[in-house]
């Protein structure tokens, strides 16, 4: 997954002065899900509310 340097910069200025690595570390993460996130759905590869709903119904009623 690449993230834009523009939203690393962005990340950077947002973060305390005092940080430690672990903190970065998770929040890179969490950036990097987003991303990924925001790319399935605007490729179509993501489910309705209802649809997921469903989904969940079926496997524990099995």
């Amino acid at each position: 997954m690449h993230i834009a340097k523009a939203k690393l910069e962005s990340f950077l200025e947002d973060l305390p002065e005092q940080v430690d690595t672990e903190e970065v570390m998770y929040r890179l993460y969490l950036l990097e899900k987003i991303e990924a996130g925001e790319t399935d759905i605007a490729e179509g590869r993501s489910l309705s509310h209802e649809e997921a709903v469903q989904r969940l119904k079926r496997r524990w009623q099995q």
